[in-house]
């Protein structure tokens, strides 16, 4: 059974950065949503695996990857992304700090909130590994979005 505070957790971590795209402009949904999909995709299969694997424990029982896992893919990677990439794109260097910087936070700071209000903690992996887990992927979101635009001004 969800309890409580993780049902209202896990509504705010859907609805908030979603609703925050309302301000990306139509322009960038369109440029980086192809990237962003593609990031959500790759995530749920790296969520999938480390809920095989325990990398993390939820709070509220059964375990489940839906009710657990599944909001924070859906709910934060693609807006992140699309974001990220708004702010940095064609800047590398300032792809990469802003990625570290957040997953940093992420992984440092905000995974010991969700701790201290009984929502996830980490079980198999430690602080700095759950940032090398964060962080590599946005290796992979540059990289997609970087071809995914050759091949758009190779077709116009």
């Amino acid at each position: 059974m969800i309890s409580r505070r993780h049902l209202i957790f896990n509504i705010s971590l859907l609805v908030i950065p979603w609703l925050s795209l309302f301000f990306i402009g139509k322009q960038s949904m369109k440029r980086y949503s192809f990237a962003g999909i593609f990031i959500v995709i790759f995530e749920i299969i790296n969520h999938l695996y480390g809920h095989k694997r325990n990398w993390w424990k939820f709070y509220d029982k059964p375990k489940s990857f839906i009710k657990d896992e599944l909001p924070f893919s859906v709910g934060l990677y693609m807006p992140f992304s699309m974001w990220i990439l708004k702010m940095s794109y064609g800047n590398f260097k300032k792809f990469v700090l802003l990625n570290m910087i957040a997953d940093g936070l992420f992984a440092f700071f905000f995974i010991d909130v969700l701790k201290r209000i009984k929502i996830i903690r980490l079980n198999r992996l430690n602080h700095f590994q759950f940032f090398i887990y964060l962080h590599y992927k946005a290796y992979l979101l540059y990289g997609v979005q970087y071809l995914y635009e050759q091949r758009i001004r190779k077709i116009s």
